[in-house]
């Protein structure tokens, strides 16, 4: 079920039947006169999982699922972070999704399920690969990625999630957005760029759309890359310019953009010329796909300019 390479995200609605799994779920029956069970208290979260009051992560079994879950989705969204223990890529993703839901402060739910300790949840969700998340408002799925995603195009994907189940978030100030944002998590890299441009021939300073545009041109660069071999390159060959630029740009795809920084950072004190240069502008570009204010990019900023001057 492992793939160690970077997925691109999949999307689905409505592909998948939840009934087998509530039959499953129901508690069974109790004497007569005795008090319901109470429910089984949820895993411990990582600490401040409670913020805003509520429980924000949970871990979730067979058992607990119809609880924690469906009945849970009909008040608040639910996003399910399938994972096990020996796969690499969601020790990578799931602590962004942990955070993420306590920034959240309740107004969403991350449940986390072991495909090995529940494979007959996975199997209903036609888990194929992991990491996959899946949201489910209502009691229903209604969309799903797998692989190691960034955290921007992360938090677009809570947003359109929460904005489906009636949460207010804030909406971009171009509506176009979010066509060209979906083009783009969906892998449509030529509508998204044709988006982004169009957004930017008309409001040149729109920091989204730079963003967006950045990322299409990341997205391009990893395309049928393998994310390990590409690494261990790197790493083999310090001096290897292009190869530790591939390198970076799989870090940043893969959730550890400030190590990706701190590689460039690091290639431009060992380097002169065009290709310090090149790697200067190199980095720029993945500070620009994270955006202006995230706070990685300004610690790499005062680390660039130390390297440069």
């Amino acid at each position: 079920m492992s793939d160690p390479r970077i997925t691109s995200s999949i999307f689905t609605r409505g592909a998948v039947d939840l009934g087998a799994l509530r039959s499953a779920a129901q508690p069974t029956a109790r004497p007569a006169g005795q008090p319901p069970a109470t429910p089984s208290a949820p895993a411990a979260a990582p600490a401040g999982a409670a913020g805003g009051g509520g429980v924000t992560v949970i871990d979730v079994s067979e058992a607990t699922f119809q609880t924690e879950v469906l009945e849970r989705s009909l008040t608040t969204p639910v996003v399910i972070d399938f994972w096990a223990e020996w796969c690499e890529p969601c020790k990578q993703l799931s602590p962004v999704l942990e955070r993420l839901a306590v920034e959240g402060g309740g107004a969403w739910v991350l449940a986390k399920i072991d495909v090995d300790a529940n494979p007959r949840i996975a199997q209903m969700f036609r888990v194929q690969g992991i990491p996959m998340v899946y949201a489910v408002i209502g009691g229903q799925p209604v969309d799903a990625f797998s692989g190691v995603v960034p955290e921007a195009q992360l938090r677009q994907w809570l947003d359109a999630v929460l904005k489906a189940g009636g949460v207010a978030v804030d909406t971009p100030e171009d509506p176009r957005l979010g066509e060209a944002d979906e083009a783009l998590i969906t892998g449509d890299l030529d509508t998204a760029e044709r988006a982004y441009k169009k957004i930017l021939s008309d409001a040149p300073a729109d920091a989204a759309a730079e963003a967006g545009l950045a990322h299409v041109a990341l997205a391009r660069r990893v395309t049928g890359v393998d994310p390990n071999a590409a690494i261990a390159a790197a790493d083999a060959n310090p001096d290897d310019v292009p190869a530790h630029l591939l390198a970076a740009d799989i870090e940043v795809l893969s959730g550890q953009a400030e190590q990706a920084y701190a590689r460039l950072v690091n290639l431009i004190r060992r380097s002169s010329g065009d290709d310090r240069e090149g790697i200067r502008r190199h980095l720029l570009s993945l500070f620009t796909v994270a955006g202006p204010d995230d706070p990685a990019v300004a610690g790499a900023r005062r680390a660039l300019a130390s390297a440069l001057f």
